[in-house]
């Protein structure tokens, strides 16, 4: 090679590197501009986008667990004011996202409607028994005239029905109904199953609902800041997420907005999520967390506002039903001082959500929650004559799953519509709902998971 050679090449490649540079610096700010484009159009909820075609789906399955406590010394709690001892079984599985919703209508102020019918279906090959199993669990009718009636009332009512503290009842009887012999009427932790209709906003940044059952706010609170409905309904957020940022969404099942934070990054399948947890704070006592004051309604069963880990929803359910995480985590010391054989579990009983961070859609989440009913001493009501202590007793606890059979090779690969395989990695998405009101979590992440090789070719590379 003569020196001539050397010095042409040289020459030729800093002027090829300097192109290449150049090249680099404009496509850069380019190819920036035709990914948020392509996210911010994609992730809106009109006709012909892949979040609309997903959100209308019902082609992945989505399944409810239920996993019910059964006391085994009823007899010494009623004779002798013993702590009752709980065993935990389950999980009782139905699948119940396989109705579409109905009559979408898109509206002038960028608004949506739909209708969301409810259903269930027994899965006996993801339980550990049959809707025929025998509980023995607080009568609901019992735990109901405790806290609604004059207790000399109540206590006519329990004694003319021959009733007392606990029944027996099948895991159908008491997650979908019975006629319960007191009232007269039928009763269950999930009964009605009811339709609900939702307007949700139809933003180009995010889905955020704007009102439940034509309401823009609650009434349940007495509080301008406890009843807003403030955020999205939890499937999807912004594009672009920012890890030091506050998620916050509404959920029906629990009457109220609530926030997750960032927790850390992790790998789902190759695929880099943020982790948002829901913090302790966000069902503290108020004495911990003042912005809960307005949820602490009543003072004698909250020990003064001092119960962490609680949520009253009387006023929302019309019933006295009281919310909690799985086996009372976070919950103060009276709570599980209670009752014998709660074992709370941060990894099985708390709530997060993985979100993909450049869609905002949520991958897999899990969100759990418990049921509970209250019943203490009285002097009016025979049966209750030796008991002690206001008990907040746990009925069951439950999750939603979904499992996702899809393809997320991170390959390049052709045209989307060849994007499919024959490989079927399971992704579980988890959330519960509480008296069949079904908390709006659907299944938007099905969509970057379909679809996650064409967003990893527009997007990464």
């Amino acid at each position: 090679m003569t020196c001539c050679d050397l010095k042409c090449g040289l020459i030729t490649g800093t002027v090829l590197g300097a192109l290449i540079a150049l090249l680099g610096v404009i496509l850069i700010p380019v190819g920036n501009m035709f990914i948020e484009n392509t996210v911010h159009t994609e992730t809106v909820l009109e006709n012909g986008t892949l979040a609309f075609d997903t959100w209308t789906s019902v082609d992945t399955p989505m399944y409810r667990q239920f996993w019910l406590f059964d006391v085994q010394n009823p007899d010494e709690v009623l004779s002798q004011g013993a702590k009752p001892v709980l065993v935990q079984k389950g999980p009782y599985t139905y699948r119940t996202r396989f109705i579409p919703k109905t009559n979408i209508t898109f509206n002038d102020n960028f608004t949506l409607s739909f209708v969301l019918p409810v259903g269930a279906i027994f899965e006996p090959s993801m339980s550990v028994g049959t809707e025929e199993d025998i509980f023995t669990s607080l009568n609901l009718a019992v735990a109901g005239v405790y806290s609604l009636l004059d207790h000399r009332l109540a206590n006519l009512l329990i004694q003319r029905s021959n009733s007392t503290l606990f029944q027996s009842r099948t895991v159908k009887e008491l997650l979908w109904g019975y006629k319960d012999p007191m009232l007269g009427s039928t009763l269950g932790v999930f009964y009605p199953v009811r339709l609900h209709v939702y307007h949700i906003f139809k933003l180009k940044l995010r889905l955020t609902i704007s009102s439940k059952n034509f309401y823009r706010s609650l009434s349940y609170w007495n509080d301008p800041y406890c009843n807003k409905i403030n955020g999205t309904d939890g499937s999807s957020f912004h594009p672009f997420l920012n890890k030091k940022e506050t998620l916050f969404f509404f959920s029906s099942d629990i009457c109220r907005s609530i926030s997750a934070e960032y927790e850390g990054t992790v790998d789902l399948k190759g695929i880099d999520v943020y982790r948002y947890m829901l913090p302790p704070e966000a069902l503290a006592s108020p004495v911990e967390n003042p912005d809960n004051q307005c949820y602490c309604t009543d003072p004698v069963i909250t020990r003064n506002c001092t119960t962490a880990g609680l949520l009253d929803l009387t006023a929302c359910r019309g019933t006295p039903v009281f919310l909690s995480l799985p086996h009372f985590l976070y919950g103060s010391n009276d709570l599980h001082q209670g009752v014998i054989g709660l074992n709370p579990n941060f990894d099985e009983h708390s709530i997060f959500l993985d979100v993909e961070p450049i869609t905002g859609f949520t991958l897999r989440f899990a969100k759990r929650l418990q049921v509970n009913m209250l019943y203490g001493p009285s002097d009016s009501i025979v049966i209750l004559n030796k008991i002690k202590d206001y008990t907040v007793f746990p009925i069951l606890w439950v999750n939603e799953v979904s499992v996702n059979k899809a393809s997320i090779s991170l390959k390049k690969l052709g045209p989307a519509k060849a994007y499919r395989s024959n490989k079927t990695p399971i992704i579980t998405l988890a959330f519960t709902f509480l008296k069949a009101e079904i908390c709006q979590f659907e299944a938007l992440s099905i969509l970057l998971l379909n679809n996650w090789p064409l967003i990893k070719h527009l997007f990464y590379r």
